[in-house]
């Protein structure tokens, strides 16, 4: 049976040339970051030479990297601490109703602790309105956070027009850029943003290492206390393997970009348009400009979801319905419900996220297979049925 990955957007496999790195390290320097003998110093300069590649991938300087553990710490850094941090100048924050749960949870607790929320609705693409951001200031906003590409159904956001009106009224912008770096171009000085999180995972690095971008002579609060490590808003003996293989994988996803993101958004049209020309009632989810060049959401209407994902697997080809994170969870997706679709619509959501070893043939292969799957699936729907009845659907 074959196996063709296609959860890129949930996690990716370790690049060969980032785990050489890693274990050289592993082997090689042991010593505490933080002393300043002989094998202590070694250590902490690869700790350094790491934060100079993250910085140079984002157009940003070196000191304005934090490592953290994962995007979701950088995320709860970002707005648990500069919100609190600065809650003498006001209590009102603004996000999107599409964020990733790491961003939404976060301004949840924080309303719990008296902040008000204004969440932005999405059009049915999944974009924010500028117009309905502007709308939502107040003069005691504090904080805005909107991501910068949405990981379910790849969505770019409008973050260069809210960074620039943010800079302007002096309210602090974090971005969630955790689905876009190694995918779009990237620059903190472009979008003005005063933080910005990613994680290496998702970049072919290793799992638990993040990054926060915090430009320089902006106020956050640490979220635990311990160490004077990473300015001392993340204390704890720095995980020293894999920030270098951090710094290794977002090196090459940046030096890669300009021809593999062109690879990924020819082969991701094709699977959209294959997908939608041979199954009937199927419809992409977000849009078709605009988008992430490896992301492909597509709604198989009148098939259920979890039976949808198994079916596919059993046949080779591992995909999901959304964020790795709510897998879980037999809701549909708070994504596509902002985004006006009907339950039965959301319920049927296919997320197929493309990588560096995706191939043509793997495209084919997907197209000619899911047909088959979606026929046999319908055939045991009532809902299906319905439909073909012209019954009413709810």
């Amino acid at each position: 049976m074959r196996s063709i990955y296609l959860d890129h957007a949930a996690t990716t496999p370790v690049r060969e040339e980032v785990i050489e790195a890693m274990v050289k390290v592993l082997r090689e320097n042991y010593g505490n970051p933080s002393s300043i003998h002989q094998f202590g110093r070694p250590s902490r300069k690869l700790i350094e030479e790491a934060r100079e590649k993250v910085a140079k991938a984002i157009n940003a300087d070196p000191r304005e990297i934090i490592f953290v553990g994962s995007g979701t710490e950088a995320d709860n850094l970002a707005i648990l601490g500069s919100a609190r941090a600065n809650k003498k100048k006001g209590n009102h924050l603004i996000t999107t109703s599409v964020e990733h749960h790491a961003v939404l949870d976060a301004f949840k607790a924080l309303e719990k602790e008296g902040f008000e929320v204004t969440y932005l609705p999405v059009d049915g693409e999944g974009r924010i309105s500028v117009a309905d951001f502007k709308n939502a200031l107040r003069d005691n906003t504090i904080l805005v956070s909107v991501m910068h590409a949405n990981n379910e159904v790849g969505t770019i956001m409008p973050v260069e027009e809210i960074g620039a009106i943010c800079r302007e009224k002096k309210i602090l912008f974090h971005v969630d850029a955790v689905q876009a770096v190694g995918k779009i171009p990237v620059d903190v000085t472009q979008i003005n943003c005063d933080f910005l999180a990613l994680s290496g995972h998702k970049i072919y690095g290793p799992k638990g290492i993040g990054v926060l971008y915090m430009r320089r002579g902006v106020r956050t609060q640490p979220l635990y206390h311990g160490g004077g490590q990473e300015r001392k808003l993340r204390p704890g003996t720095e995980n020293v393997p894999n920030i270098v293989g951090l710094g290794v994988a977002i090196e090459l996803a940046v030096a890669e970009m300009e021809t593999e993101s062109p690879r990924l958004a020819k082969l991701r049209d094709k699977l959209i348009d294959g997908v939608l020309s041979t199954i009937p009632e199927t419809r992409l989810n977000g849009p078709r400009e605009g988008r992430l060049p490896h992301n492909a959401n597509i709604s198989i209407v009148y098939v259920e979801g979890e039976a949808l994902l198994l079916t596919c697997d059993m046949k080779g080809m591992s995909c999901s319905s959304g964020s790795a994170c709510t897998s879980g969870s037999l809701d549909p997706s708070h994504v596509l419900m902002a985004m006006g679709l009907s339950h039965t619509i959301a319920h049927g959501s296919l997320r197929l996220s493309l990588g560096h070893s995706t191939t043509e043939d793997d495209i084919d292969y997907i197209i000619r297979e899911l047909k088959p799957i979606a026929d046999r699936l319908r055939a045991m729907s009532p809902v299906w049925e319905n439909f073909q009845k012209g019954l009413p659907i709810a």
